[in-house]
C-alpha cells in the first residue's frame, strides 16, 4: 500500500472509531428512554450581558427547544453571587441523537434566528457573554428522566462530585443507583431534579445532580436529616463506598430560577 493511501485509511479508521461509540450510545438512549442533559454556565461581566442571555432564553431558545422536544428547560442565577452572577442553563434531551442534531435544526429555524438575533449576532466589541462552559451529562440508570418539582418559590442546589479515577466514579454511580442513595434523597424529600454522569466537560471524572428546597432553613434541615438517616449510615459504612476513596472534591452552588425557567 502506498504511504498516502495508508495515511488516509488510518485517519478514516480513527474517525470511525470515535464516531461509532457515539452512534451506539445514541441508539441505546432511544431504546432505554435515558435522557441526556446539557449543563451550560454563562460567564458574564455586567447586567447588560445578563439581560441579553435572559432575553435569549425567554424569547428564542426555550420556545425553539420546546418545539424540538426538549421540555422543562431550567435557567437559573446564583442565589448569592460573588460579584456579577453567572447564568446556569439545564437543557434535557430525549436521546444523544437529539443533542447532536439540535444546533443544525436551530440554525434552520427562522423564528429562533429572529427572536434571538441580539444574542446570536452580538458584535465582538459588545458580546452577549464572556464565555460558555458546557458539559454533557447522561442520566443515572435509577433516575433516567428529569423530575420536575412543584411550582412554588424555592431554591436549588447544584452539586458536583469529582473523583480521583474513572473507577472511583463508577463506584460512586453504583452507590447512587444500586446501593440506594438516590432512594434516600427521595424518601427524605430532597425532590431531586436530575442525576447525571459527566460524559464531556471540565473536571472529569465527575457526576452532577440537582436538588431543591423551600428555603435555606429547609436546606439545612434536610441535610441534617440525611446525615443521621439510618439507611444512609448503612450505605456509607460500606468500606468501598467511603468518601475518602470515591470523592476528591465537592462543589455546591445555590441557584434561583429565572422567570423564564420551566423548572
Amino acid at each position: 500500500m502506498k504511504r498516502r493511501s495508508f495515511v488516509k485509511a488510518s485517519v478514516l479508521t480513527g474517525a470511525a472509531a470515535s464516531i461509532l461509540p457515539l452512534s451506539s450510545m445514541a441508539t441505546s438512549a432511544k431504546d432505554t428512554g435515558t435522557q441526556f442533559y446539557e449543563l451550560r454556565t454563562y460567564i458574564l461581566k455586567n447586567e447588560s450581558q445578563q439581560k441579553l442571555v435572559e432575553d435569549y432564553f425567554q424569547n428564542a431558545a426555550i420556545p425553539a427547544l420546546n418545539k424540538l422536544g426538549s421540555k422543562n428547560i431550567g435557567v437559573f442565577t446564583e442565589l448569592k453571587p460573588d460579584g456579577q452572577t453567572k447564568i446556569y442553563a439545564l437543557i434535557p434531551f430525549n436521546s444523544l441523537a437529539d443533542f447532536l442534531t439540535v444546533q443544525e435544526k436551530l440554525d434552520k429555524d427562522p423564528v429562533y434566528q429572529e427572536k434571538g438575533a441580539a444574542y446570536l449576532t452580538a458584535p465582538a466589541i459588545e458580546p452577549a457573554y464572556e464565555r460558555i462552559e458546557s458539559s454533557l451529562l447522561k442520566a443515572f440508570a435509577h433516575m433516567p428522566k428529569m423530575q420536575i418539582p412543584k411550582q412554588s418559590p424555592r431554591i436549588f442546589e447544584l452539586r458536583r462530585y469529582e473523583h480521583a479515577t474513572e473507577s472511583a466514579g463508577k463506584k460512586k454511580l453504583e452507590m447512587f443507583n444500586d446501593a440506594g442513595e438516590i432512594d434516600v434523597f427521595k424518601r427524605l424529600g430532597f425532590n431531586p431534579v436530575f442525576f447525571g454522569e459527566t460524559i464531556i466537560g471540565d473536571h472529569r471524572p465527575n457526576l452532577i445532580y440537582m436538588i431543591t428546597f423551600d428555603d435555606l432553613d429547609a436546606k439545612a434541615a434536610h441535610w441534617k436529616a440525611f446525615g443521621s438517616d439510618p439507611e444512609w449510615k448503612k450505605i456509607s459504612s460500606v468500606p468501598d463506598y467511603s468518601d475518602a476513596k470515591l470523592v476528591t472534591h465537592i462543589t455546591s452552588t445555590l441557584l434561583q430560577p429565572l422567570t423564564a425557567s420551566q423548572i
